[in-house]
């Protein structure tokens, strides 16, 4: 018996990223979830006169206008979803927002980690939230956010947009794992952490899981859009989404959502909470579905950009960055490398002088030019990437047999073969938008349109999306 095929059914992606954002349109049919580009629009940190923040507002229309551009592409569109980066949030006081949210790279965030600790040594947060020390974690951020006094609700980045969307103030899990503030055991929040770091318990909203309906667009806005779309929760957390389409080949490979930062570690069922693994700062995040996302944040190709970024406005013109790759890939892989995770190398600006400084301060010298720098830092980054791989699989006692490298990251074809060849490990890469298509297979499954398991989600992927393989020399 021939079976006729379901017709596609369609879904709007709202994926962001810390550099930039995009509106895709995601098509779900049998066998196949295809992506259409609709908006891309720049998104990055501006200096204020009390710190770094976000340009909010300015991220808020181009969500907007790419949404209304989608509708108008394609008028069956079901849903919305929303992702993006973690940790950074909005305070709401009777709906109003106080005040533009603050960028994690603020240097505030120092002191809400020495209030914090004094409180509550880390030694004792790893167990209750099973998070990597990490300087900008939201809980450290409203320690020293004196506005949560003012405030009623706090609101990460997805959950205040959709906020502003719909009117409905909640908190999706996957995200909530971000903070610090949500209990790694029961995924509920920790009240009693929250009251000990002086944190107002009724800031934190109630807590959603992936395929919730929100709520439905606001009269106004579905006005401005041209449709009446509910927005449903997805694996807001941007890697959460990007792990749901991580084509991963075996139950022994690990994955490395690459952009801005590469997120390096292994699904689990169950969260990794020993000495050692707060001793190497793994993190257990919430997944889809409840999976635990074993990881280490190592920094991504942030290094790459913000060193083009340097010589661009040292040039006054465009660097066409292929070409700089490729003439970086001539350059000997023996070059010096340096820990890509130095905090040195957490703040915007002046970037290849501060990698130079690293390198001197280790004895090493510094490449003569700009492709040998270039290639020290890739394989500076595939070196972080390779040993986060190992460890990974060393405190999960698991064994690891290949890396999936998704997003951006996975275009980098100079850097995923030095992850392959520093590793020692098949280096898979692709989808590019691995994002998108999480948050539109999470969409499609919650109105029935995609299958229920997560590993049959991934099929869909793999079949539309065609993996480049990597052997290690």
């Amino acid at each position: 018996m021939i079976r006729a095929e379901r017709p596609a059914r369609t879904f709007a992606a709202v994926d962001l990223g810390a550099t930039s954002g995009r509106v895709m349109i995601g098509c779900v049919g049998d066998g196949s979830v295809q992506l259409e580009p609709v908006a891309r629009f720049p998104n990055g940190p501006v200096q204020r006169e009390d710190g770094l923040h976000w340009d909010f507002g300015a991220l808020y229309e181009n969500i907007v206008a790419g949404l209304a551009e989608a509708v108008r592409r394609e008028p069956g569109i079901e849903s919305i979803g929303i992702d993006s980066w973690a940790v950074d949030y909005g305070l709401l006081r009777d709906g109003t927002l106080l005040a533009e949210p603050f960028h994690y790279r603020d240097e505030r965030t120092e002191r809400g980690v020495a209030q914090a600790h004094a409180i509550v040594p880390f030694a004792e947060l790893y167990p209750r939230n099973g998070l990597q020390f990490l300087p900008f974690n939201t809980l450290y951020q409203y320690r020293i956010d004196e506005r949560t006094d003012q405030a009623d609700a706090a609101l990460l980045i997805p959950d205040l947009l959709a906020f502003l969307l719909t009117g409905r103030q909640v908190a999706e899990r996957t995200n909530a794992s971000t903070t610090g503030l949500l209990d790694v055991r029961t995924s509920e929040w920790d009240l009693d952490l929250a009251g000990r770091l002086g944190i107002p318990a009724g800031i934190l909203p109630e807590l959603v899981d992936p395929g919730t309906v929100i709520g439905t667009l606001r009269p106004e806005l579905a006005d401005r859009i041209g449709a009446e779309l509910p927005v449903v929760a997805v694996g807001s957390h941007d890697t959460a989404s990007a792990v749901v389409a991580a084509p991963l080949s075996t139950p022994h490979s690990a994955y490395i959502s690459c952009g801005t930062w590469g997120l390096v570690g292994l699904e689990l069922a169950e969260p990794v909470l020993t000495d050692a693994a707060r001793a190497a700062n793994f993190t257990n995040e919430l997944g889809v579905d409840g999976r635990i996302r074993f990881l280490h944040n190592v920094t991504g190709l942030w290094l790459l950009s913000e060193t083009v970024r340097a010589w661009e406005e040292e040039d006054g013109t465009p660097i066409v960055l292929p070409e700089l790759l490729q003439a970086a890939g001539a350059v000997p892989a023996d070059v010096p490398l340096f820990d890509a995770n130095d905090p040195a190398l957490s703040a915007p600006g002046g970037m290849p002088a501060r990698i130079a400084a690293l390198l001197r301060a280790s004895g090493a010298d510094v490449p003569a030019d700009r492709a040998g720098l270039v290639r020290s830092i890739v394989e500076s980054i595939a070196s972080a990437f390779a040993d986060a791989v190992r460890r990974a699989g060393e405190l999960a006692g698991r064994p690891v047999d290949s890396i999936h490298i998704v997003g951006g990251g996975s275009l980098n074809r100079l850097l995923c073969q030095a992850t392959a060849d520093r590793a020692g490990l098949p280096v898979l890469a692709g989808p590019v938008e691995a994002t998108a298509l999480g948050n539109v297979l999470v969409q499609a499954r919650a109105a029935q349109a995609a299958p229920t398991a997560l590993e049959e989600l991934r099929v869909l992927v793999a079949a539309g999306y065609p993996l480049e393989r990597y052997q290690p020399r």
